[in-house]
């Protein structure tokens, strides 16, 4: 078993007693994502501790997903909701880099790929994304990527 789950499965146990219902929510969806994860497919498989990262990446990003659809549709209370669970979820992920970090990282493994024009964006994106390792959204890198690719 990972130690990240076994992380969360002790987290939940001390929010669940200090009763603190938003925390124990949220890490109670992310165990559940978790074991969902474990069980797709064909064959159960124990999660590693990157693979449950992924996870919590992937919640995260719908927490930060909905939270905008609810400030855009006037729902800051559930906005705020959503908000309050993305805080919890980061807190189990990696620091994210800022942008002049990020373009630092990209530009390197791009030059190291030795891909030179958007015909080889997979190559570079490949490249680009085993150096970030989960530490920025694919999208970021993506567009940080056509940028050095194109300029």
């Amino acid at each position: 078993m990972s130690t990240l789950k076994d992380q969360l499965k002790a987290d939940l146990t001390a929010a669940m007693r200090s009763r603190d219902q938003v925390r124990a929510g949220t890490i109670r969806m992310a165990l559940t994502a978790v074991t969902t994860e474990e069980v797709a497919g064909t064959q159960h498989r124990e999660l590693t501790d990157d693979d449950v990262l992924k996870v919590l990446a992937k919640e995260a990003k719908k927490r930060r997903e909905a939270a905008e659809a609810y400030t855009t549709a006037g729902r800051t209370e559930l906005a705020d909701t959503e908000q309050a669970e993305l805080a919890v979820l980061e807190g189990y992920l990696p620091k994210q880099l800022d942008e002049s970090e990020l373009e630092a990282i990209v530009r390197e493994a791009v030059a190291g790929s030795g891909a030179s024009g958007m015909q080889q964006m997979g190559l570079a994106m490949k490249a680009a994304n085993a150096a970030v390792a989960g530490r920025a959204e694919g999208g970021r890198v993506a567009a940080i990527v056509r940028r050095v690719l194109a300029g």
